[in-house]
């Protein structure tokens, strides 16, 4: 049986999906693993999501050597009906306001 306390710390307001576009943005050329590492989630799980964003139109790889290299269209709207107002641009200035190649 988990603590209280313990309880209140298994969940977040963003979905792995979300954590995974940050760690895209925050790093100019993360490998699976460390996103991997960042998230909390299996590589496995990582690659998932991030095939699913390249499906999407969201996220393209091109290779640089042996790297992957993520350029991400922010323009692109998000996809569940009550956020579909916003784009993803959108969403990651909320999350990190900072960045520059997000304007």
């Amino acid at each position: 049986m988990e603590s209280g306390q313990n309880r209140k710390r298994n969940w977040g307001l963003f979905s792995n999906y979300a954590h995974v576009l940050v760690c895209l943005t925050r790093m100019p050329q993360p490998t699976t693993r460390e996103i991997a590492l960042l998230v909390g989630i299996t590589e496995r799980a990582t690659q998932r999501i991030v095939t699913r964003l390249v499906e999407a139109g969201i996220a393209k790889i091109r290779k640089e050597g042996r790297r992957n290299l993520y350029d991400l269209d922010f323009n692109q709207r998000l996809r569940h009906p009550l956020e579909a107002h916003k784009t993803v641009g959108d969403f990651l200035k909320l999350i990190n306001p900072e960045s520059e190649h997000l304007v």
